[in-house]
């Protein structure tokens, strides 16, 4: 039987979830919308990625 697949990726999620229209990106975590809905089911290279743009969207 193969074990479930765990993530060693945290979340992006500070709980702090509202999206600013003039960016498309939320303003507690900086993920745009899809981000957000498909995270739960990226590979663990997307959400590397992810972590990655976030990281220059805030700069």
């Amino acid at each position: 039987m193969e074990k479930d697949k765990i993530s060693n990726t945290p979340s992006p999620c500070i709980k702090q979830c509202e999206m600013d229209f003039k960016t498309g990106l939320c303003k507690g975590c900086f993920r745009t919308i899809k981000e957000i809905a498909d995270w739960g089911i990226m590979t663990e290279k997307q959400k590397q990625n992810v972590w990655y743009l976030i990281k220059r969207r805030k700069e």
